[in-house]
């Protein structure tokens, strides 16, 4: 008896460091460069990004396949999981979403760490056929994001790829008015449906911490493409446009974040990119493209024609970027509140580079995609 006692004390110690280590399943170092390096699989309590997006059967055009795989996913929800998803379409729930890790204080929805495993890969399946199918943006940089919040959450409690949030407003059909709302800390999708048709793309809000990091082989850095393509636009600019689009004001964060529906500057500032070359306005529709291809692929190249056809009265600002030069895009958006717009007579883009909140030694990025004329499907007076 003694020796069984003796033997279950030496275990003890094993058995409950196995169940710690099951619970913080990563560790993070940072290198000297800013990139986050974790050993382990960054999966925290609460985390999806283990389970991909249903496989779906659905057919039709763009908004009929969106609708089936949004039934699909209401259909297999309890009566109570509907209610929390499922909302009347209107202004207040609308406007309700936030970049902040605020959970349901701050945006509608069912939570995605409640839902089963069959549950999560359907409303997965909505997202990606809401989403662009392009790498790097649209349904795949979004799962980057939630990622990259499981990796915050390897570090400091209240972040996870679980607490983000889908809901509908209104039931979806290809025939009324409806929206679907995905996000959580760093996202914000908001897509609007009228008569079978994507009539909003936007709010759109996408940002990241850490930038980058590394797990095993892989190296993340799911806004790297915005940022570089929004520099290589400033650097492309003259030092005589440099002057002209420079900005006396400082930016911490976006202007159009949430809460700030509807409050364009009443001027542009900037300089306007009717002045641009042939090749400075292939960057500027580049970098506007990285945004616009959140959205499903056809809706995207829509709304592209759109902005390039406005080209010419649209303009281009930015401030800080204290060492910015002429074509090095290297000097632009590497410091704390470098700030670039696009502001055309649809298209508005916002990315900002802020100072990490869990990782302070390194920057984080904050950016808003908007539309002037189509935010919400332009259903509502702001």
């Amino acid at each position: 008896m003694k020796k069984a006692l003796i033997l279950i004390a030496l275990l003890l110690p094993a058995v409950i460091s196995c169940k710690k280590d099951s619970s913080t399943s990563s560790t993070t170092t940072t290198t000297s460069d800013g990139t986050v390096v974790t050993s382990g699989t960054t999966t925290t309590s609460g985390s999806t990004t283990g389970t991909e997006a249903a496989t779906t059967t659905c057919t039709g055009t763009q908004v009929e396949k969106l609708v089936c795989a949004a039934t699909t996913f209401i259909s297999n929800l309890s009566t109570t999981q509907q209610a929390s998803t499922v909302l009347t379409y209107n202004k207040t729930d609308a406007v309700k979403w936030s970049n902040l890790p605020c959970g349901s204080n701050c945006r509608v929805g069912i939570q995605l760490s409640t839902l089963s495993t069959t549950q999560l890969a359907n409303a997965k399946a909505v997202v990606k056929q809401a989403m662009g199918t392009v790498t790097g943006t649209g349904y795949d940089q979004a799962m980057k994001i939630l990622l990259a919040d499981d990796v915050l959450g390897a570090s400091r409690s209240g972040y996870s790829s679980g607490t983000y949030f889908i809901s509908f407003l209104g039931t979806p059909t290809t025939t009324g008015t409806w929206q679907m709302q995905f996000g959580g800390h760093h996202l914000a999708v908001n897509v609007t449906v009228s008569a079978g048709v994507v009539t909003g793309a936007s709010p759109f809000f996408i940002g990241v911490e850490p930038k980058s990091w590394i797990e095993g082989s892989i190296t993340y850095a799911p806004l790297a493409a915005n940022q570089s393509t929004m520099a290589a636009v400033l650097a492309s600019l003259t030092s005589s446009q440099l002057a002209s689009a420079k900005l006396s004001s400082t930016f911490s964060d976006v202007v159009l974040g949430p809460g700030s529906d509807g409050k364009f500057p009443t001027t542009k500032v900037g300089v306007s990119a009717s002045t641009f070359s042939t090749e400075q306005k292939a960057l500027v529709l580049a970098a506007i493209k990285q945004w616009v291809s959140n959205i499903d692929d056809e809706t995207a190249t829509s709304l592209l024609a759109t902005y390039n056809s406005e080209m010419d009265n649209t303009y281009i600002a930015y401030s800080g970027s204290a060492g910015g030069t002429s074509g090095n895009a290297g000097t632009f958006l590497i410091s704390n509140a470098d700030y670039v717009r696009i502001d055309g007579p649809s298209v508005w883009i916002e990315f900002v580079c802020q100072s990490g909140v869990v990782y302070s030694t390194q920057i984080h990025y904050h950016s808003i995609y908007r539309d002037h004329k189509r935010d919400y499907g332009n259903n509502f007076t702001f």
